[in-house]
């Protein structure tokens, strides 16, 4: 501002209700505590500031991270970390690692497991959707016969395309 008279600090009255219209929950929760803090240790603004907001950001990205697991619809939570490698004997352990990059996401390719019963599709499947999710990508896991039935249902319902664009565009 370039006015002459100098600038009055604001009431702190109104500021839970403000934060709460703009839905900054972390930062309603924690600023009186971190103002504290930092005046404790000698912040700048700024640096209180980046810490208030730092974790806003980070409360907002774990909420973002939970909404997209109960979204995917996993039947159970399971990471890779959990999978019995020593079963099946024939599996490719470093192939299914490199899975775990996701590369094929950006690449837009498909991944399929196929084998018996008992070998850990679901696992491997559930657990590769859990590491997207984590990254940042949106899922839907499905099984084969449920997409078709769902397909075939929406086909008799006159409803195809609509359904058939859940599965096309994960994303959304």
């Amino acid at each position: 501002m370039t006015d002459s008279h100098p600038r009055q600090a604001p009431s702190t009255d109104t500021l839970p209700k403000d934060l709460e219209y703009l839905k900054l929950a972390f930062v309603n929760e924690h600023f009186e505590t971190l103002a504290r803090e930092a005046a404790q240790a000698h912040w700048g603004h700024a640096n209180y500031l980046a810490s208030l907001m730092h974790g806003e950001a980070q409360e907002r990205k774990q909420r973002s991270i939970a909404r997209r697991i109960r979204l995917a619809r996993f039947p159970v939570i399971k990471t890779l970390d959990g999978f019995q490698w020593n079963w099946p004997r024939k599996i490719n352990r470093l192939q299914v690692q490199e899975l775990f990059r996701l590369r094929f996401i950006a690449e837009k390719a498909n991944v399929i497991f196929l084998g018996g019963v008992g070998l850990g599709k679901t696992h491997l499947a559930t657990a590769l959707g859990y590491a997207a999710c984590q990254q940042g990508h949106s899922v839907l896991f499905t099984s084969a016969v449920d997409v078709i039935n769902a397909l075939a249902a929406a086909q008799r319902n006159g409803r195809l395309k609509l359904t058939l664009e859940r599965y096309l565009k994960p994303t959304h």
